[in-house]
């Protein structure tokens, strides 16, 4: 999707300002209605404060409205192909698009049980959790009342137009909606950056299952080119990084055991701060290691 120039966006008649935003919330093009005229916007988080400020400024029964437009996770919408690209892309971030029959069940059970007691669908930003996160907190928030449940939807609600904004405008400024996730790898036994180490991140499930979400090579610095995880929210969820150093040593020409006493060394770690900046590096000698949260 080519980004909008926030300044263009300005200039624009209504009915392309509200063309341009009016999948920001779900179904509900009445939000860029609502803003159009308080054009124009000097910056984008100006643009999304006057967005939140509508829909809480909208009768109680138009937000119910916003709320109940928004899809089921994982539901019968998703496997018909029935939801806007946006929700498409959100849910497929987390592999949801992906579930066997018995997670699908799952998500099924839990969908059914949040409607009969909330009557509305439950609403999280996706691209902040994976999957195990999605269920906690599915389970967490069938406790809550109505009352809480509206207001927690309707926060998601925001999360998730913060981050489609930040998808379709250019502006000078920026929305707080990402992380990042880097590493860097030391050879303190040389005392010197580990070059060609290659990296593997693995997010990890309750039942075991364990998806490679990316992989690189660490440069001359000891460091990947580009970070693991960028331009998005780190999922909040379990990781962890595999360095394969014991092709790095054998290259040295190290003194080694045979077989090596490390070949791949796996560090094990939880993101909590889906905005959050982790650093996770590794010092690491033929024989030790060690590692640390930096930032």
């Amino acid at each position: 999707m080519a980004k909008v120039a926030l300044g263009s966006l300005n200039a624009a008649d209504e009915a392309a300002f509200v063309a341009a935003l009016r999948e920001v919330y779900e179904h509900a093009p009445w939000v860029a209605q609502a803003v159009c005229r308080q054009r124009p916007f000097a910056t984008l988080a100006a643009l999304h404060a006057a967005m939140m400020a509508a829909v809480r400024a909208a009768p109680a029964q138009q937000q119910l409205a916003l709320i109940k437009g928004h899809p089921d996770l994982a539901g019968k919408a998703a496997r018909a192909g029935a939801m806007t690209a946006d929700s498409q892309a959100e849910q497929a971030s987390v592999g949801l698009e992906q579930l066997s029959e018995t997670e699908f069940a799952q998500f099924h059970r839990l969908n059914e049980a949040y409607r009969q007691k909330f009557g509305i669908p439950f609403i999280i930003c996706a691209r902040r959790h994976s999957k195990d996160s999605i269920l906690q907190q599915f389970e967490r928030r069938l406790q809550n009342s109505m009352t809480e449940e509206t207001e927690t939807a309707l926060a998601e609600i925001f999360r998730i137009a913060a981050l489609r904004l930040d998808q379709r405008l250019e502006a000078a400024d920026h929305l707080e909606v990402h992380g990042r996730l880097s590493t860097h790898v030391l050879d303190t036994h040389s005392g010197r950056p580990a070059a060609g180490v290659l990296v593997e991140l693995l997010e990890l499930s309750a039942n075991g299952e364990q998806r490679v979400m990316t992989r690189a090579a660490t440069n001359r610095d000891g460091r990947t080119d580009a970070p693991l995880l960028a331009g998005r929210p780190l999922p909040i969820g379990r990781y962890e990084l595999r360095f394969h150093v014991g092709e790095y040593f054998a290259g040295l020409a190290a003194r080694l055991d045979d077989p090596p006493f490390f070949d791949v060394v796996p560090v094990r770690f939880a993101v909590a701060e889906p905005e959050g900046d982790y650093h996770v590096p590794l010092l690491v000698t033929p024989w030790t290691y060690s590692t640390y949260r930096g930032s």
